[in-house]
């Protein structure tokens, strides 16, 4: 989860120098969007040894729910501010979920 951060920095700074604060906030909000939720359904997920297969999946159905939810409200929120502008948010969103495939990709 840290090259999510790393990714949303980077995409954050590259908004603001072509576009201004505006860009970079809505990129920051986007990657905090999708940084956030996955932050929860890992520290749900941790304390699962040891536990029969039932409540480890049981564990991961909530975890993953609470995640659908959590960003969902994310996105809630962010679309209050009046500032947001919708391509840099969706850019540092999707750029801070695609750190999972190339984490696959590279092995």
């Amino acid at each position: 989860m840290n090259y999510q951060i790393l990714i949303t920095i980077i995409m954050t700074i590259g908004f603001a120098v072509a576009g201004g604060w505006p860009k970079a906030l809505s990129s920051a909000l986007g990657g905090l969007a999708a940084f956030i939720p996955n932050l929860y359904f890992a520290f749900r997920i941790t304390n699962t040894n040891g536990l029969k297969a039932r409540k480890i999946l049981r564990t991961f159905y909530l975890g993953e729910s609470g995640k659908l939810l959590l960003t969902a409200a994310l996105f809630l929120i962010i679309f209050q501010i009046p500032a947001i502008q919708i391509l840099p948010l969706l850019a540092g969103y999707i750029a801070a979920l695609s750190v999972f495939w190339f984490a696959l990709i590279m092995g």
